[in-house]
């Protein structure tokens, strides 16, 4: 009987290692993330150097964003078309040289439609020449810590130099998923492009996940006969984020289908449960020659938690680490940490705690007035 039931236990783990195998079959590498922690759900052969064809944008539009938010760029910059442009292969949108177009224009082409041409002049655009623009991008990769990512172009065509991993991409489409924009262009399906002589050009979405999977709203897929078939995919569900990267698929039915696998594994198997929120109150702490005696503290972002749906939600206690500061302190300035305590007395994690609204210092007066309303309650 015990080895029967030992047989059973091996059989079951085999199983269950064979499934885990079996999320993203059709694909030489795989990864799943979840978003808001940075786990990693799921990997196979993450680690490998791939080409990552028309996934590379996900860098090119990581530095466009970039430059927007900071206001070296706008969205609504004019662009005018060089030759160098105009003239690229591969997938796109049929820029001529001496067209002008919007930067928003232009990100749609290459969210959209992966427009070789509209990537390359907008890495004219943010650095003056695409060597500049693709050395920005190895800076960023270092940056970041991608020890297997170098990049040779903007756009993605082969290159015996240009690779990436799926971890690697992981982290980069993460990173431009903070700049939450940018999914308002990679979650469109289809749309026109006006062009400057009155036609249109039809813009259609070479991610059809976009519109078949519920919640999926980027990011951007790649070919090429070297790379296969490539997507970095996100999706949100029940105020969860998925990031999902497959690489190098025979076709792009199993590279969709690949794809689908692994986030229905990972929104059928975990959730993101909120423990606290920014807007929690966590109560006051005292000031040192402030203009107020005290001051309400939040957390500087949420805590969640992400587990298994099968698994009981965790019960969690915490400890604010600061108890006084001293004026003046600015909006949103760190004043102290708060832990995050679990059920077993373990601190599971260290969050930071700020004052929302700024504390100025107090005045002479003010001290005065404090010191004699001390006086008057007895508090002194």
């Amino acid at each position: 009987m015990k080895k029967i039931l030992y047989l059973l236990i091996l059989t079951f783990i085999f199983c269950m290692q064979v499934k885990a195998e079996d999320l993203a079959p059709n694909s030489k590498s795989a990864i799943l993330m979840e978003v808001s922690t940075g786990e990693i759900l799921y990997a196979k052969n993450e680690k490998e150097k791939l080409p990552p064809a028309s996934m590379t944008k996900i860098m090119s539009m990581l530095l466009i964003m970039e430059a927007i938010d900071d206001g070296k760029l706008s969205f609504d910059d004019e662009v005018i078309i060089s030759e160098n442009a105009s003239g690229m292969g591969g997938s796109q949108i049929f820029l001529q040289a001496g067209e002008k177009y919007k930067v928003k224009e232009l990100l749609k082409g290459i969210a959209i439609a992966s427009g070789n041409d509209a990537v390359v002049a907008m890495a004219e655009k943010v650095s003056g020449s695409v060597g500049a623009f693709v050395d920005r991008m190895n800076e960023k990769a270092k940056a970041l810590g991608l020890t297997n990512t170098h990049f040779d172009n903007p756009h993605g065509l082969d290159s015996n130099t240009h690779y990436t991993t799926a971890s690697d991409m992981a982290i980069m489409a993460k990173e431009l998923l903070k700049h939450e924009k940018i999914l308002e262009f990679t979650s469109i399906y289809e749309d026109y492009l006006t062009k400057n002589n009155g036609t249109s050009t039809w813009l259609v979405n070479t991610n059809k996940l976009v519109r078949f999977y519920e919640g999926v709203d980027g990011l951007k897929t790649g070919f090429t006969t070297t790379a296969g078939y490539c997507i970095t995919t996100t999706a949100k569900r029940n105020g969860m984020r998925l990031l999902s990267v497959v690489m190098d698929a025979p076709t792009s039915d199993l590279r969709s289908k690949d794809t689908v696998s692994l986030l229905n594994y990972g929104f059928n198997t975990y959730k993101l449960e909120t423990i606290l929120t920014k807007d929690s109150d966590l109560g006051t702490i005292k000031l040192e020659k402030g203009k107020l005696k005290e001051t309400k503290v939040y957390l500087k972002e949420d805590i969640t938690n992400l587990k298994k749906i099968s698994d009981p939600d965790m019960q969690y206690t915490y400890n604010l680490t600061v108890d006084k500061i001293k004026a003046p302190v600015l909006a949103n300035e760190k004043v102290g940490n708060l832990e995050l305590i679990d059920n077993n007395g373990n601190i599971v994690n260290t969050y930071d705690v700020i004052v929302k609204e700024e504390v100025k210092k107090a005045s002479i007066i003010d001290l005065f007035k404090n010191v004699l309303s001390c006086l008057t309650t007895g508090e002194i």
